[in-house]
């Protein structure tokens, strides 16, 4: 049975993570180019979920399930990609996580997962992390951009001291700061300094994208 790159565009609009996954597979074992099911047929998909997103048509159930699918897909595709020698497409290296002080993960979780299916690498440090750990691991990991996630008024100013240390130890320069969260705005991301704000994960990916310019074509 051939492989056709609209199913895999239509199992990421479905949030269908097992169609997904069976279609990679199918197309590896039919010798078909893993960048190829990745540019034509599952990116597509998740372009067009953030779209129905954005239009309404799409809530956060779907959003989550289209998400988890297309990670499902890039998991398996992008081994073989690595095996074969080829050079895959990278959006840029990411570290994300909840800052100090906030357990809530479920907005930051559904941020990194469609970093991840929007071609980023993406290193999740999960919640409450300290905030030289957040500039440790994106020094160690070569991050282009740190993502910093807050749901509380109280900790949200956890980002503004995250930038100032940023700024103390001399790094400024080295990482766009990305920063979301409910009680955040593009007012507040523009008062302490960071260079993006995330309204919502579809935003946040976009912003991503325009902090680093590499955006697929």
């Amino acid at each position: 049975m051939p492989i056709h790159f609209s199913d895999m565009t239509r199992a990421i609009i479905d949030g269908d993570r097992i169609a997904a996954v069976a279609l990679s597979r199918a197309a590896l074992d039919e010798g078909v180019d893993p960048s190829e099911s990745i540019e034509k047929g599952f990116i597509p998909g998740i372009q067009e979920v953030g779209r129905l997103w954005e239009s309404g048509d799409y809530f956060l159930p779907e959003l989550i399930a289209s998400a988890e699918a297309m990670k499902a897909a890039m998991a398996i595709l992008r081994p073989a990609l690595v095996a074969g020698r080829r050079d895959a497409f990278s959006a840029g290296k990411v570290v994300i996580g909840t800052v100090e002080g906030d357990i809530h993960d479920i907005g930051k979780n559904l941020v990194a997962a469609l970093l991840s299916a929007n071609g980023f690498e993406v290193l999740d440090l999960g919640a409450d992390v300290k905030f030289p750990t957040f500039i440790d691991r994106a020094v160690e990991a070569g991050a282009d951009l740190i993502c910093l996630s807050a749901l509380l008024t109280t900790t949200m100013l956890g980002q503004k001291r995250f930038l100032e240390l940023l700024r103390d130890r001399g790094l400024r320069d080295r990482f766009k700061v990305l920063v979301g969260g409910a009680p955040t705005s593009l007012k507040w991301a523009q008062e302490i300094g960071a260079d993006g704000y995330g309204e919502n994960a579809p935003a946040a990916v976009r912003e991503a994208q325009k902090l680093l310019g590499r955006v697929r074509s």
